[in-house]
């Protein structure tokens, strides 16, 4: 346990943080899962391209996700999109 005040806040908000980075990761995984689960070629997976990219999009602006592993993200759902 930490002795010094700040550290003892520290350990509170690094804990906050790891829940909210938790919950943000585990809905991108579920919703990556349903949207590669549907049809290809299918017209509801390309009106939901779309919302996924922005869904990628901020997680990157919360620095909870790389940009380069974004950027495949989008272009692999791009490819997936276009069968």
């Amino acid at each position: 346990m930490p002795h010094h005040k700040s550290c003892k806040k520290r350990l509170i908000t690094s804990a906050k943080r790891r829940d909210r980075n938790r919950v943000c990761k585990a809905t991108q995984r579920s919703a990556l899962k349903t949207y590669r689960s549907l049809a290809d070629g299918s017209e509801e997976r390309k009106e939901q391209l779309t919302d996924m990219y922005s869904r990628v999009d901020v997680l990157v602006r919360k620095g909870i996700m790389p940009r380069k592993r974004a950027s495949r993200l989008k272009s692999r759902m791009a490819a997936l999109a276009a069968k």
